[in-house]
């Protein structure tokens, strides 16, 4: 209920946590609804986008080679999101396997795991997915392990909504948006999000941030203790050494630890050494043989739009302008890249709350602002000042620091190279809805 669009709400979706299926037939069905598909060019990979300070457009460049070509724009919105590149884990042998061997996230379904061994690396968002749905299909199941995630529990998290609520969502009067209102603010405003802020001064245990902290990872611990059922070696495997919010955490409803119960399957947290063509060397010296290498390792997910090159005023490569640590002005613009815009872009990522949907909708009303601005008034250029750019990440820095997943102690994919905080929000939704409502012309250059 919360993958809606605000202008175009669905009140029947079959289950609480509605699949890729019911997905992308709501998603399909807006394309179809407002003719979007004719304006729609499908297998067209953008290469590189240009702007001519003496024009004030931008030329984008599509294909390769004889399929090459040129579209020259006023403005440029690069909708490629953050989570689209598959990471591939820094392990000596990765690609030598001889067997079938693929990224979850490009799954290659024309593999039956019927009776196969197979062994996953990586027991992230990813593998918390997946694992529970191919567990019962494999012979022999080997999940890898380096650090466990912390499981938010979610009784309805595999639940189908009931006909009495489906009625409810139907034909009771502002029922579906109570209910929508009531998700956003138990999830994203209240709820777990103020026990992930640090408390200044906090002397509790390094793998806390806070009184609130502590007392939500004493709540999950309970929680993972009643599903091990006495099993306290299993149990010490599951519980995290990092702060609940450090890394990014997983809804569940008991289904990854049963999986792992499962008598087929294996939660194996020795590190490990080397893939060879056979299958895993751990360090300890054991050969895993294996028929199937799945990669649950996420994405590359600081390397903002990695796929293309970007260049603005003078030339200025946004590769270099960002030297590995991206930045912008509230996830949308740069200085010096006028009329160029980002969805989803550096700190936009929620860590819980409701969906990156909303998000991208808030990120558009404030874009589609800045481009009536342009249109309205006569600007060909449009850019935020820099000190403005450079006060605000700042500000967001700051923030970021004082949440759990800004901890010293926690390395994850939130964080750069350089150990900052790339990818998240620090605030409440309501935070970013307010600051994303319209831009301030006082923040931005404009040019006639």
């Amino acid at each position: 209920h919360l993958y809606n669009y605000i202008f175009e709400q669905n009140t029947q979706w079959p289950n609480h946590f509605s699949g890729h299926k019911d997905l992308f037939k709501y998603f399909s069905g807006l394309v179809e609804k407002y003719g979007l598909r004719e304006h729609v060019r499908l297998n067209s990979p953008v290469s590189a986008a240009r702007y001519d300070e003496a024009s004030g457009l931008w030329t984008v460049t599509t294909g390769k080679g004889s399929k090459a070509m040129e579209l020259t724009a006023n403005a440029v919105v690069s909708a490629v999101g953050q989570l689209n590149i598959p990471k591939f884990p820094d392990i000596d042998g990765v690609g030598s396997f001889a067997g079938t061997e693929f990224h979850s996230a490009r799954w290659e379904h024309e593999h039956d795991l019927t009776g196969k061994r197979v062994a996953v690396i990586g027991t992230g968002c990813s593998a918390v997915q997946f694992v529970p749905e191919i567990a019962g299909q494999c012979g022999d199941l080997k999940v890898l392990q380096r650090s466990p995630p912390w499981l938010l529990p979610v009784e309805e998290y595999h639940a189908p909504m009931t006909d009495e609520e489906l009625w409810l969502l139907r034909e009771l009067p502002y029922y579906a948006r109570w209910y929508r209102f009531f998700l956003f603010r138990t999830r994203a405003v209240d709820g777990e999000l103020p026990l992930l802020y640090s408390e200044e001064g906090w002397d509790g245990p390094i793998n806390t941030v806070s009184e609130g902290n502590q007392m939500l990872r004493d709540a999950l611990i309970e929680s993972l203790q009643e599903q091990v059922e006495g099993d306290q070696e299993f149990l010490a495997q599951l519980i995290p050494n990092y702060p609940p919010g450090g890394k990014r955490p997983v809804l569940d409803d008991g289904s990854w630890v049963q999986a792992l119960k499962r008598p087929n399957v294996s939660l194996l947290t020795e590190p490990i050494e080397r893939i060879v063509e056979q299958g895993i060397v751990t360090a300890d010296g054991e050969l895993h043989e294996i028929d199937v290498l799945i990669y649950g390792t996420g994405f590359t997910a600081d390397e903002f739009l990695a796929t293309l090159d970007v260049y603005g005023r003078g030339g200025k490569s946004l590769r270099e302008y960002w030297g590995g640590n991206p930045k912008a002005f509230k996830g949308v613009m740069m200085a010096e890249f006028p009329n160029f815009y980002t969805l989803y872009g550096p700190n936009t990522n929620i860590v819980v709350g409701s969906s990156i949907v909303f998000f991208v909708e808030c990120q558009l009303r404030y874009i589609m602002g800045c481009l009536k601005l342009q249109l309205e008034e006569g600007y060909r250029a449009m850019e935020p000042r820099a000190d403005v750019m450079a006060e605000y990440n700042a500000r967001i820095d700051a923030l970021n620091r004082q949440r759990a997943w800004g901890a010293p102690v926690v390395s994850s994919w939130y964080k750069n190279e350089q150990g900052r905080v790339t990818q998240n929000w620090p605030g409440t939704h309501w935070e970013f809805w307010e600051q994303m409502r319209a831009p301030e012309p006082g923040e931005l250059v404009l040019e006639k």
